[in-house]
């Protein structure tokens, strides 16, 4: 089956767009094949900085015919539904038709539609333009006097379409004047010169040849490999950098790995102060000693040339420019030590942190209140996290982080440690920040959690308490994240941290609010039980604000269970229980609660509880009246239905038990007691029993019985939320 060989070759395509562009170019090309009825065996995309290609493997060579039969009206229906038909299916008259026949609804019309598939090479010629023109690119341009825009001025187009084994033809198609056809270049100075290509081997193949690796995997690999062997070669190793690599890979068609350095005297720099400084203004790596966190004196570029004097003006060049970033660095790092990190704060008070929510000062001062506050319940001592909570910030103001921002909280810890403070105080002035992401480590020093948690929990009450919530995919704020870095510190420290202690906390937000929470349900409070006093619960006008920030972080923490393979249904299972407020708790409940529905016992009673609330349920509905409550032992007829009654009694006390000392396993396990009784009870026990009277009160009396097994598993979950 033919193949398709396509490149659009231009000026440098920006290296973050690459990855993007590639993906779309695949995307683009094979769906709209799809949808002409060509379907490929393979497709892949690559893109170098001067080229996008693609290659589509095994597309058939000619569309499908097509052979359908038109419905049309029926036999004697108005001239004007005749015509419409004829029109629609292409025909010249009647006789083109055929009668179908059908004694319930009549005879009608069918056409017989024949379309006869085009040439693959056909259909690309109309798709491949289409796809150059409407290329979705972050930003594009035009140039010159034409009207295509793209990310940058476009060169030529390789189209090829054809067997392996044979000489393909060229797609024929033009844009905006540039014509499709087999000839492309190589290394913009290595290989400058034009040259022809067939397929995609061959085209891979002289693309080599002419100093150009055309797979991003492949680059990377070659400078990975060449940059650990060359630091290998000094007694050093590279320290590698992920985001890095991409990038570079993305820069050069041909890459060359070299090794420059710069004078030891700026290793007594922070070591993240030389790297951020290396890799942001020359994109080049770091190296240091073996085996060591100790950075040495000198760094590996990547250069897209083989230079004729083996690279060393471009090293120099590069070393000129380091050093002078380096001693910028250097100055700006010794200019900061000479500030303590408190007298900087006066600054903060004409920094406005939200207009709302007051300056930066104010924001400062809350999380320090915070942090005291919090301190106890995470084992921290109270006063290094209030002083840590003052001065985490501080670093915000330095030259260091002004230049670059993202060594935030980093630049924190350095100085808070020049200047003689406390280890934990100086941990937590770097990992306040911490988790950022669901990858990112979670601090484990008690002072820096307590300060922590401060920071996000004060950014959530603040922005709910001025309803700047997130909606959809918007979060401005990035509140979402805030949450679930609360539910990771407390539950991957082990933290016995409650959302209802959570709004406790929220309370000493606004010292002048009056807010009193106790543990329940929170989606289970409503505003009439709030106002009237009856469940303790006493709160003013911001109530609704509270209530909603709690269930954002039920909501959250359903999110984080199920990324780690939780089931949806057993987290609502769990959340639909009143009370369930502690964070580890609820965690531990739901992996309990899937261990027992994995054996036979837990998904028999499972079965067994959905048969009887669907009786109930059947039977409420049916009666308009319910059948909760305490069924009467005297109405017992057989002795299944005592056994079920004792063997819940049991069950329901045993779990209750088990779950007061945390032992969710063991309630699980009083819960399997009660699986050989519920099938007993279904096998000889007739529930809706005929007749008035006796037979009447008997029939409520198993319905109450029943009911009774839906109230016992309320012990450890709701099992109305478990699918299945």
């Amino acid at each position: 089956m033919p193949d398709l060989l396509l490149e659009l070759f231009s000026e440098e395509i920006p290296a973050r767009m690459q990855a993007r562009a590639a993906d779309d170019l695949r995307r683009l090309v094979t769906e709209r094949l799809v949808e002409a009825g060509l379907v490929y065996e393979g497709a892949k995309a690559f893109a170098t900085p001067r080229r996008l290609a693609l290659f589509v493997q095994g597309v058939p060579a000619r569309q499908p015919d097509l052979r359908e039969e038109r419905k049309g009206p029926r036999v004697g229906a108005p001239a004007a539904a005749v015509q419409g038909f004829l029109k629609a299916a292409g025909l010249a008259s009647l006789d083109e038709a055929h009668i179908q026949r059908d004694p319930k609804k009549g005879d009608f019309y069918v056409a017989l539609v024949e379309k006869a598939g085009r040439p693959a090479i056909d259909v690309l010629a109309e798709i491949l333009p289409v796809v150059v023109r409407t290329f979705p690119w972050p930003k594009s341009m035009r140039w010159g006097s034409g009207r295509l825009t793209w990310v940058r001025p476009l060169h030529s187009i390789v189209a090829t379409f054809g067997p392996e084994t044979e000489d393909p033809d060229i797609v024929p198609f033009s844009v905006d004047g540039l014509a499709a056809g087999d000839v492309t270049r190589g290394h913009r100075f290595l290989a400058p010169e034009p040259f022809q290509v067939r397929h995609f081997d061959d085209y891979v193949r002289k693309l080599e040849q002419a100093k150009v690796v055309l797979d991003p995997a492949r680059r990377k690999d070659v400078i990975l490999h060449e940059a650990r062997q060359l630091a290998f070669a000094q007694g050093l190793e590279l320290v590698e950098d992920e985001a890095l690599l991409d990038e570079v890979a993305g820069l050069v068609e041909w890459p060359v790995v070299l090794m420059g350095s710069f004078e030891p005297a700026f290793l007594a720099i922070p070591p993240e102060v030389i790297r951020t400084t290396i890799r942001n203004n020359q994109k080049c790596f770091v190296v240091r000693e073996r085996e060591q966190e100790k950075l040495a004196p000198k760094f590996l570029l990547v250069a897209n040339i083989e230079a004729t004097d083996g690279g060393a003006a471009i090293v120099s060049g590069n070393e000129r420019v380091i050093r002078a970033r380096l001693s910028d660095a250097k100055f700006f790092y010794e200019t900061d030590l000479k500030t303590r990190l408190e007298d900087r704060l006066a600054k903060f008070r004409t920094i406005v942190f939200h207009e709302k929510l007051g300056t930066q000062s104010d924001r400062i001062e809350r999380i320090e209140r915070l942090a005291a506050e919090l301190a106890p319940l995470v084992g921290a001592d109270a006063e290094k996290a209030r002083r840590a909570a003052r001065l985490c910030k501080a670093d915000l103001l330095t030259e260091v982080v002004g230049e670059f921002p993202e060594l935030q909280g980093l630049m924190g810890k350095y100085y808070a440690l020049a200047q003689g403070e406390d280890a934990s105080i100086a941990a937590a002035c770097e990992e306040h920040y911490k988790p950022l992401g669901p990858n990112d480590r979670v601090p484990a020093d008690p002072v820096s959690v307590a300060v922590a948690l401060a920071d996000k929990i004060d950014t959530l009450v603040g922005f709910w308490a001025i309803d700047e919530k997130p909606t959809g995919s918007k979060d401005p704020y990035a509140l979402r994240r805030a949450a679930l870095g609360v539910i990771r510190l407390i539950l991957e420290n082990g933290f016995r941290l409650s959302i209802v202690k959570v709004g406790e906390i929220a309370r000493s937000q606004a010292p002048s609010r009056r807010v009193t929470i106790v543990p329940r349900k929170i989606t289970d409070l409503t505003e009439d039980e709030i106002k009237s006093g009856k469940i303790g619960l006493a709160i003013d006008h911001t109530h609704k604000q509270l209530l909603d920030l709690l269930a954002f972080f039920a909501d959250r923490l359903k999110v984080q269970l199920r990324e780690q393979g939780a089931r949806h249904d057993l987290v609502d299972a769990v959340f639909a229980l009143a009370g369930q407020d502690d964070l580890l708790l609820i965690v531990r409940r739901v992996e309990a609660l899937g261990q027992f529905l994995e054996s036979d016992d837990g998904k028999n009673l499972l079965a067994g509880y959905k048969r009887a609330t669907n009786i109930i349920r059947i039977e409420e509905k049916r009666d308009k009246t319910s059948y909760q409550g305490a069924p009467d032992p005297e109405l017992y007829r057989q002795a299944e239905e005592w056994e079920l009654a004792r063997a819940i009694d049991i069950a329901k006390d045993d779990a209750n038990a088990a779950v007061a000392r945390e032992d969710f396993a063991a309630a699980m396990r009083a819960m399997a007691v009660l699986r050989p009784h519920v099938d007993a009870f279904f096998d000889k026990v007739t529930v809706n029993v005929d007749g008035g009277g006796e037979e009447k009160k008997l029939r409520e009396n198993r319905l109450r019985l029943l009911n009774q097994i839906r109230a016992a598993t309320l012990a450890v979950a709701d099992f109305s939320k478990i699918e299945g």
